[in-house]
């Protein structure tokens, strides 16, 4: 008889365990989509503010979980995201460049789009850099340059996408780069209005 005790407490004690561990799987997957769903929701929820909220939401949600509901993340990857679509249009400006034979007034164009496009890179380079210095005591100063530099950023994409206006300009060159100026250009001004929102909260987190 003890030894069936014995063994019906063996087993009631691994039944215990068991269930635990199904507990915990379950709150852990339970969480999970919570989480995920507010942090998604606080995304949708921050880019109706942007000139471009579908581009905005669509170009952020796939970080929902570095952003959570963060102000000041949420304005950052939005920079980040603007910094990398800019590098990709630099290189792809440079190639069309240097492989295709450009009319000499495209290529006049193309050369001078290059220049402005990697001045507006230095700025977004500089304003990631900032973004992620703030503090009580400088946030006023910084938030100010932000505003500043996305801001200068989006005249460069403006001044290049006018530098390929006409029907002269016309052709693959004109195509390729416009598209992805316009981008650029819209997710820089996502970005600023995102900024604009921090500025706004003043939630150092």
């Amino acid at each position: 008889m003890q030894g069936s005790s014995s063994s019906s407490r063996h087993v009631l004690a691994i039944l215990l365990i068991i269930l635990q561990i199904t507990s915990s799987i379950a709150k852990s997957f339970s969480h999970k989509p919570y989480h995920t769903k507010r942090n998604t929701e606080y995304i949708r929820s921050s880019c109706t503010t942007t000139t471009y909220p579908r581009l905005c939401y669509r170009s952020l949600s796939i970080y929902a979980s570095k952003i959570n509901t963060s102000p000041r993340l949420i304005a950052h990857t939005a920079l980040l995201v603007t910094f990398r679509a800019s590098k990709s249009t630099s290189r792809l400006m440079r190639k069309i460049a240097r492989t295709h034979r450009l009319k000499p007034r495209v290529a006049a164009a193309m050369a001078d789009c290059i220049e402005v496009i990697d001045d507006s890179i230095d700025e977004l380079q500089k304003s990631i850099g900032e973004i992620v210095r703030i503090r009580r005591s400088n946030f006023v100063l910084i938030m100010s340059d932000l505003q500043t530099w996305v801001s200068a950023a989006l005249t460069d994409e403006d001044t290049c996408m006018d530098g390929f206006s006409g029907r002269a300009m016309n052709g693959y060159a004109k195509m390729m780069v416009r598209k992805r100026i316009v981008k650029i250009a819209h997710l820089t001004s996502n970005a600023l209005a995102l900024i604009n929102n921090y500025a706004s909260s003043q939630i150092l987190d």
